[in-house]
């Protein structure tokens, strides 16, 4: 398995945040990769820098977004964006490096809460 830095989705992923107004993602913060070769079934995954190691590297809260290539490449334009926007919603509104679950407190991340999103997106555009 190797990955790739993806600019592509880097800019996918500054125009959901624009439009959806998600004021508390820091883009600069978010790295992005396209990953090959991997067995895993996921589309995108979204990797969060614990606390002890933002303290440890002296480096502020970051996020890695990985699209998986196989899985990731051959959807739809819409379907690219709603996959993104829900790993988008795994990032707290602290942006504190910690992720939020599919479950628990706040807002859900699920297939009917993204969709809300993306068509709050698609108006935007």
């Amino acid at each position: 398995m190797y990955w790739e830095d993806a600019p592509d989705i880097k800019i996918d992923l500054s125009k959901i945040v624009s439009k959806l107004a998600m004021e508390h993602i820091q883009i600069d913060k978010l790295v992005c990769f396209r990953s090959h070769g991997s067995s895993s079934r996921a589309r995108a995954r979204i990797w969060a820098l614990p606390h002890v190691w933002q303290q440890a590297l002296r480096v502020k809260p970051h996020y890695i977004v990985e699209v998986l290539s196989e899985k990731f490449d051959n959807l739809s334009s819409d379907d690219k964006k709603r996959v993104l926007i829900h790993e988008l919603m795994h990032i707290p509104k602290n942006f504190s490096g910690s992720l939020l679950p599919h479950r628990g407190r706040g807002r859900p991340v699920n297939n009917r809460e993204v969709e809300k999103l993306f068509v709050t997106y698609t108006r935007h555009t």
